[in-house]
């Protein structure tokens, strides 16, 4: 792509990115600039001045940089949770959000040297709950963690070489996963989620990226079987029925809030689980959601977040240790983070 093509393509991200139609970039200059003008500078078929690109710049939130950095990276098979409540362009917002975060994510790994490479240890096709079970069983086994609680999911997945970025989003997207360029694994999250949520959503969308699936699965099988990978992760069905019992009618929530603190596992997943796993009846799972429906005191009880937060600082990290060992400039910091050139000089803290 020659420049001009890539500042064209770059404005038309950004400005989606942004959330921003035509008309909202316009107000947002705060110049005299027409709608027309931006049309033809996001089909490359004119080309703003310096003082023009340093207004599009600031409305958009992007360092100048961005509009001339060249395209290198392509995300395929973009997996969305509650897909269908996603209109058009809120998605299409996210995908852009998630573009811009992976280059500098991996362009500060190029830097610092340290780009991990995937692989999964899981070969075998799945096609139903139990291989799915058998294939967490296996994974943990691999990855050294045992039968006992994950501390920090967002740490596991990072060491394990998986990208984890956090956007801000509609309250209702959880998050998704996606392979970039074919070799990076990336999971985006919600940064809304509480903590028990984000761990749950973040080893669905691990299963989305680490199983094989037979090519006769529907999308809402797939959905399934990655929640039951993601409650498997988080606790072993052996582990569970033996603090839980094999076999219930009614289950206090006092056993459930003791699971929840020590695996970070939410009491919702906690009752699909026993559902799921053959200690309650369905029946009795379709009541625990009714009561939780019609009574907003016990709703408010069992939703409530226990866990610790977890939050991904790894890129972070990386910037600030480019900039300590002087790899970057402290203006390549503040592009990389999109923070200004003071925010940055003003965390440095050097010891």
């Amino acid at each position: 792509m020659t420049q001009s093509e890539i500042f064209a393509a770059r404005l038309k991200n950004a400005r989606i990115m942004k959330g921003f139609s035509q008309d909202d970039l316009v107000s947002a200059m705060g110049i005299e600039i027409s709608k027309m003008s931006i049309s033809k500078y996001e089909n490359n078929k004119m080309s703003p001045s310096s003082s023009v690109i340093i207004s599009l710049a600031n409305a958009l939130n992007q360092p100048i940089d961005y509009f001339f950095r060249p395209f290198t990276l392509q995300i395929e098979s973009i997996k969305f949770r509650k897909k269908s409540r996603l209109s058009v362009n809120p998605e299409k917002m996210i995908k852009e959000k998630i573009l811009d975060l992976i280059e500098r994510y991996i362009d500060i790994e190029e830097i610092c040297n340290v780009s991990k490479i995937f692989s999964s240890p899981l070969k075998d096709k799945i096609s139903n709950s139990n291989q799915v079970k058998k294939a967490a069983s296996e994974l943990r086994k691999s990855w050294n963690i045992g039968v006992d609680g994950i501390v920090n999911v967002i740490d596991l997945l990072e060491e394990q070489g998986i990208r984890i970025l956090e956007i801000d989003a509609p309250e209702f997207f959880d998050g998704l996963s996606s392979m970039v360029n074919d070799i990076y694994p990336v999971i985006v999250l919600n940064k809304s989620l509480s903590s028990e949520r984000k761990r749950f959503t973040a080893l669905h969308e691990l299963g989305h990226i680490i199983l094989s699936f037979e090519s006769d699965i529907a999308e809402k099988e797939e959905e399934k079987l990655c929640h039951i990978f993601a409650s498997e992760m988080l606790i072993l069905e052996p582990v569970f029925v033996k603090l839980i019992g094999s076999s219930r009618h009614d289950i206090s929530y006092q056993e459930l809030r003791a699971i929840q603190l020590q695996y970070g596992i939410s009491c919702d997943a906690l009752m699909y689980k026993a559902k799921e796993c053959g200690i309650i009846s369905q029946q009795r799972y379709i009541y625990y959601c009714i009561k939780k429906n019609k009574n907003q005191n016990f709703k408010q009880i069992v939703e409530k977040s226990l866990y610790y937060d977890e939050e991904s600082n790894r890129f972070t990290r990386l910037v600030y240790n480019a900039l300590s060992n002087e790899l970057i400039s402290i203006s390549k910091a503040a592009n990389l983070l999109h923070q200004s050139v003071e925010q940055v000089r003003g965390d440095l803290v050097l010891v």
